[in-house]
């Protein structure tokens, strides 16, 4: 899936502008996007203002990551290349992803939920295969690992929200968790937590915590539980086995440079 430091250059950048422009249309338009949240509950309904309280850093960080594609220049040296290549090599992937939740708000706000739940799970198994299968282990002392770890890894994790949300909504409309949702819920976010770092595993806890203010009763002490455990559990593993690496740029060359197309 690798491609050119100039299709990066202007795919990455005109994903973020449509994805940003159908934000605009969900926010402004009617009803709006609230509006199709608050005539769909069902057990997996976050409070909606986490996911609004989640956009704005979260673009905020896209920027920064954006800026650095256009900033540095291959051909300066070495150490820059090996930079750029780190943000080139996940283009692909956030590009779809930008791609479909464009495409998944148009669908959310004409209420035809089913299909805006299937680009919901292709961006989320994309986000999730890239961050588990392609993303090399984060650098410290490189800004373009440490800005494409942020961004991938919150989009990761913004999307398991989406996903959980959408599915329930298309297809359980109005209906509570069951003991069986109860279960799976715990298990999955538990081994998740368990295989997660600092960035991922804190947006699972983020997760957990919107889903539980969006419910009542039981089923809110549970997920608010289940936030606490994840919590632990995240910062157990990362404790015991810190995943990020420190090394100067041109002594570490991740695997992801190979994808990358040298053409300019």
């Amino acid at each position: 899936m690798g491609i050119g430091y100039s299709t990066a250059r202007w795919l990455a950048p005109a994903s973020f502008l449509v994805d940003f422009a159908a934000q605009q249309y969900g926010i402004l338009s009617s009803p709006n996007m609230k509006d199709i949240n608050d005539a769909n509950q069902s057990f997996f309904s976050p409070q909606p203002y986490f996911i609004a309280g989640f956009f704005f850093p979260q673009q905020i960080l896209q920027l920064a990551w954006l800026y650095r594609l256009w900033k540095l220049d291959p051909k300066r040296s070495q150490a820059e290349k090996l930079e750029l290549d780190q943000i080139v090599h996940y283009v692909p992937y956030y590009a779809l992803g930008n791609f479909c939740i464009a495409a998944w708000m148009v669908f959310w706000n004409s209420e035809r939920l089913a299909i805006s739940h299937a680009f919901v799970t292709v961006n989320t198994l994309a986000q999730l295969y890239y961050v588990a299968a392609k993303l090399p282990r984060m650098n410290t002392r490189s800004t373009s690992s440490v800005l494409t770890h942020l961004v991938s890894k919150t989009f990761a994790g913004i999307g398991v929200l989406d996903f959980l949300h959408n599915g329930s909504v298309a297809f359980f409309k109005d209906q509570p968790a069951t003991l069986l949702v109860r279960v799976l819920t715990g298990l999955g976010f538990g081994l998740a937590s368990a295989s997660s770092d600092w960035i991922l595993g804190g947006c699972l806890v983020y997760d957990l915590v919107a889903l539980a203010a969006g419910q009542s009763g039981s089923w809110r002490t549970l997920l608010g539980a289940y936030a606490v455990g994840s919590a632990a559990i995240v910062a157990a593993k990362n404790w015991a086995r810190p995943p990020y690496t420190s090394k100067d740029v041109v002594d570490y060359q991740p695997a992801a440079e190979n994808d990358v197309d040298d053409a300019v």
